[in-house]
């Protein structure tokens, strides 16, 4: 995924704020992870301007799915 990932953070960057999390080894993911309610790697939480969530995808997706959900954040 993280190719994939890397790919769409360039491509809509200025536009979307990405932030990326290893929830083995940064505390701060690990309770984004347990205050989302998270239970699987990767779990995307898509947020919109006001900071609440606007959709989630769990487990990989292709990355046509993350620029649907992406494009639907506008």
């Amino acid at each position: 995924m993280k190719p994939v990932v890397d790919r769409l953070e360039q491509e809509y960057q200025g536009k979307v704020e990405f932030k990326i999390y290893n929830v083995e080894t940064s505390e701060e993911g690990s309770a984004l992870m347990r205050s989302y309610g998270a239970q699987y790697v990767p779990t995307f939480v898509f947020l919109n301007r006001n900071g609440s969530e606007a959709g989630r995808l769990v487990g990989e997706v292709a990355e046509e799915q993350l620029r649907s959900k992406l494009d639907s954040l506008k």
